[in-house]
């Protein structure tokens, strides 16, 4: 039975759109997750999941895309190769164990630049990109630099890292943070929307790319994501997700993302849009006043999730001549 209810659209082009899509159902190896602005529908956001084994590799060639190369779990080094030098560059990334662990580091590869990526002892990892108009340079994100929020109270609370957002990554288009929610929580609620250039709200596509923890013996964990249209552009998706699955939200208003009790929620949100580089969203008037009631509620006491660690057993060694976090950095948290 389809996990799927609603959800389908039309695309600019005329073409049907399933905007939600179950985990490894697009891409080949290794990639596990692929999603095109052309297999969207749109024009700017896009993601690929590589999933290496021990010593595996990655390649793609320089294209107009900016990119961020963000472990999700293991670590990795990150080649880019670029006609300008100061856009080239090269950087050990960390990573981490899981995404419900700990805070990672992460690559900036700009556009017009060629990317290799490998792993000495395999892992999974997320490149969020956008269609890019600047290139702007190759850039390693400290995971001391990742700005850490609280959001929301009682159980609408949730942790947001945001590794690509306008105030941690200098970048053309992109945009990208990640939630965690603790089990039995809603995030990404109220209801928002993010589809029109105007005073208070910015014009994004949107990417969800989920991971949900396991139960007790390793029983897959399940979610579910809410989105709908406005009366201008109806449409209604409630999507059972787990594990890998994606959710597009080209327009209309999206939430809540629903984590099921005993299962703590994880997603990547990746965006892109046509206008200026800002993430302002409009809450659906009809469930605005739920932020009133946080008032004088504490924020869910399992938050913050993401604590620091060592490396992954196995990690790359750092390369000769690296450089070290900044003075001042910020500790994971």
């Amino acid at each position: 039975m389809s996990r799927r209810l609603g959800g389908t659209a039309v695309s600019s082009g005329g073409a049907a759109v399933s905007w939600h899509v179950p985990a490894r159902t697009t891409g080949e190896p290794p990639e596990i997750v692929r999603v095109t602005p052309q297999q969207a529908g749109w024009a700017f956001a896009g993601l690929a999941v590589i999933e290496l084994p021990p010593g595996g590799t990655y390649s793609c060639p320089a294209s107009p895309r900016e990119m961020v190369v963000l472990p999700l779990s293991g670590s990795c080094v990150v080649e880019s190769a670029a006609d300008r030098a100061e856009m080239a560059g090269r950087a050990l990334l960390a990573g981490r164990r899981s995404v419900f662990t700990s805070l990672t580091d992460c690559a900036y590869v700009p556009r017009d630049a060629a990317l290799r990526l490998t792993s000495a002892a395999g892992g999974r990892f997320a490149l969020a990109s956008a269609t890019a108009r600047r290139q702007l340079p190759f850039r390693h994100i400290q995971a001391g630099e990742v700005g850490v929020e609280l959001r929301g109270a009682g159980a609408c609370s949730r942790q947001v890292n945001n590794f690509g957002t306008p105030a941690v990554l200098a970048a053309d288009r992109l945009i990208a943070c990640e939630v965690l929610t603790p089990a039995g929580n809603w995030s990404s609620y109220p209801p928002h929307k993010h589809d029109q250039r105007r005073p208070g709200e910015s014009e994004l596509e949107e990417i969800y790319y989920f991971e949900v923890a396991p139960g007790p013996g390793g029983a897959p964990g399940l979610a579910y994501q809410r989105a709908y249209g406005t009366a201008a552009r109806p449409y209604d998706l409630l999507a059972e997700v787990r594990s890998g699955d994606v959710v597009l939200i080209p327009h209309g208003w999206h939430g809540p993302s629903m984590a099921a009790p005993g299962y703590s929620l994880y997603y990547l949100n990746v965006m892109a849009g046509p206008g200026q580089r800002e993430w302002l969203v409009c809450d659906d008037p009809a469930h605005s006043w739920v932020r009133g009631t946080w008032a004088g509620q504490p924020v869910d006491p399992r938050l913050p999730m993401a604590a620091a660690e060592p490396p992954p057993a196995g990690a790359d060694p750092p390369p000769a001549g690296a450089d070290p976090p900044p003075a001042g950095a910020e500790p994971r948290r």
